[in-house]
């Protein structure tokens, strides 16, 4: 978590600093704008990560259950058969 979190403050400090530098401003022309662009990587790095964490054990859940309806279907079907 403290990785992603380091991310994130990367992210935004790097996002504002590249707007300013586009915008052809000082780099730390309003220091406070950083600090809201470092908060707000922070957020969104840290959500992605939740979000993938979740994302991948419902797709456990999903290979699962689709893992348990194929040997249902046709180990079930062939003990049936013979």
């Amino acid at each position: 978590m403290v990785s992603a979190t380091v991310v994130g403050a990367l992210l935004g400090l790097g996002t504002q600093m590249y707007s300013n530098a586009l915008r052809k401003l000082p780099y730390m022309r309003h220091p406070w704008e950083h600090v809201v662009g470092m908060g707000l990587g922070v957020v969104f790095v840290n959500q992605l990560v939740k979000w993938d964490a979740k994302l991948e054990q419902d797709l456990d859940k999903m290979l699962q259950k689709a893992k348990e309806a194929n040997e249902r279907r046709y180990f079930g079907t062939l003990s049936l058969s013979l």
